[in-house]
């Protein structure tokens, strides 16, 4: 049992240390594309759809807490909080369609980013207003839609050469 738990452990940390070293790339290169500073590429978010479809759902969600907790930690509270709103969201979308038969990794990549961006602007709807939040809706929900595009294209890459790809549920 305290080996399985310590692997576990060992699995979630560098997962998560992936996610955040992802996190930091996107960061610089965010401003060489010319995006706002809000706009992420969603890398990160590749490790926890890894985590939700080949590792264990527990992870997934202990990968979401772990990535609001970093963004509490180094950029405060209204970062951390927009995080849990944007990765809640998204790994409930996920979830709900990893468990849907036959569904693509389009939709499934694309469903993802844009659940992240709507739950992100329905917490800054809660810290700020809605009309500040439904302002910056046509905004992110663009972005959702190339970030999404984006994710289908790594992942079906990066899926399909992982081991166990064959008995994944979504379709990359």
């Amino acid at each position: 049992m305290r080996n399985r738990t310590a692997r576990t452990v060992a699995r979630t940390g560098m997962l998560f240390a992936l996610a955040i070293a992802l996190s930091y790339l996107e960061s610089l290169v965010t401003p060489l594309l010319g995006l706002m500073p809000a706009m992420k590429l969603g890398l990160a978010n590749l490790v926890v759809m890894y985590a939700l479809l080949f590792v264990r759902r527990r992870d997934a969600a202990a990968l979401v807490l772990l990535k609001a907790l970093f963004a509490l930690l180094t950029r405060g509270a209204t970062a951390g909080f927009l995080s849990l709103c944007g990765g809640g969201l998204s790994l409930a979308v996920l979830l709900a369609l990893s468990l849907l038969p036959g569904v693509g990794g389009y939709i499934f990549c694309v469903s993802g980013a844009l659940a992240h961006n709507i739950g992100q602007l329905c917490g800054a709807a809660l810290l700020l207003s809605d009309a500040v939040a439904l302002g910056y809706a046509p905004v992110l929900l663009a972005a959702g839609l190339v970030v999404g595009s984006l994710s289908f294209v790594l992942s079906r890459a990066l899926f399909k050469a992982l081991p166990g790809a064959g008995e994944c549920r979504v379709h990359f």
